[in-house]
């Protein structure tokens, strides 16, 4: 992994070291396979407590890593025959959501979800992954598209929230969210969706509203963010640790209280470690979840997401 967060700065050391050494045994003759060795163990060891400890906050550390799987990603080691389908038929394309036709293990599906770009130039491109009300607009229309054909829907959730710009907002931000969080609802084939990153806000339960919500182990999920909870509770980010505590926002804490209904284990130390492997997980989770939805007409299916959200929150 090319970079570490702050919470892995012992790793980090513990691995400039075994790098180190590897470079000089190639120089010479000396045999350091004994040392290397050893200080690897010790570095898995210190690898798998740190991530068997995970605060809240370095959870949201974690899924906000910028080398962390992508829906391109997703979609390139998941779908087949995907075919982008772009704007909302109204003002334009965003970017920041995308969506269109696929092939996933044998059956045609839509497949919708956010996508933050992984370098300067893509990020800039794909707003960060904060969607605009074009951006949902698009996705009502594919979800509008996948019922039409009686295909069920995947959603990829990875977002810090709706983009929040005076333009979104004049062109409709508000409406556009709760449009799609309605279309969610209202389907009448099968929606799974799967918070792979961050999924903040109305921008993520735009897209989430499903029969069934997978949720990486160290993804988060939240009404907002822990920065901005801890500036409207504290009056400051600093305290953004403490508000990622108290918010529940973790995996563990949202099955726990129903909000979601799957938890899907990443490769140890977080899926930017291993993303071949964390893609193959959430891909079996979803067949999974897509085959306890099979056989499901519309009414029972709308009826199931009814009563499953009505149920959040109840004592």
């Amino acid at each position: 992994m090319a970079s570490f967060l702050d919470f892995e700065k012992p790793i980090a050391e513990l691995q400039g070291r075994i790098d180190e050494l590897r470079e000089t045994a190639a120089e010479g003759s000396v045999d350091l396979a004994p040392e290397v060795s050893r200080l690897q163990a010790k570095s898995d060891k210190l690898l798998r407590d740190t991530y068997a400890r995970l605060t809240p906050w370095q959870k949201t550390q974690v899924a906000r890593h910028g080398e962390r799987p992508h829906f391109k990603n997703y979609v390139a080691g998941l779908f087949d025959d995907f075919m982008l389908l772009a704007g909302d038929r109204a003002f334009g394309d965003d970017q920041a959501i995308l969506g269109g036709f696929a092939t996933f293990r044998g059956r045609r599906v839509v497949v919708i979800g956010h996508e933050k770009g992984d370098d300067t130039a893509s990020r800039l491109r794909h707003n960060f992954g904060m969607g605009k009300p074009e951006g949902y607009r698009k996705a009502i229309r594919l979800m509008q598209l996948a019922e039409r054909f009686g295909l069920p829907v995947v959603t990829l959730v990875d977002t810090s929230g709706a983009f929040p710009g005076v333009q979104a907002e004049e062109r409709g931000q508000a409406e556009a969210i709760a449009r799609s969080t309605e279309t969610c609802l209202s389907l009448g084939v099968p929606l799974v969706a799967a918070i792979v990153g961050e999924g903040g806000s109305g921008g993520a339960i735009a897209l989430a509203a499903g029969n069934a919500v997978l949720m990486f182990e160290h993804a988060v999920y939240s009404v907002i963010s822990p920065e901005g909870c801890a500036s409207i509770l504290w009056r400051t980010a600093d305290k953004a640790a403490d508000a990622a505590e108290a918010m529940k926002v973790t995996a563990q804490d949202l099955k726990g209280l129903g909000i979601i209904d799957t938890i899907v284990p990443e490769p140890l130390g977080g899926a930017q470690r291993d993303p071949a492997a964390a893609i193959a997980a959430l891909g079996d989770a979803i067949a999974a979840a897509l085959a306890t939805l099979d056989g499901q007409d519309a009414v029972q299916l709308r009826r199931g997401r009814r009563e499953k959200f009505l149920a959040m929150g109840r004592l």
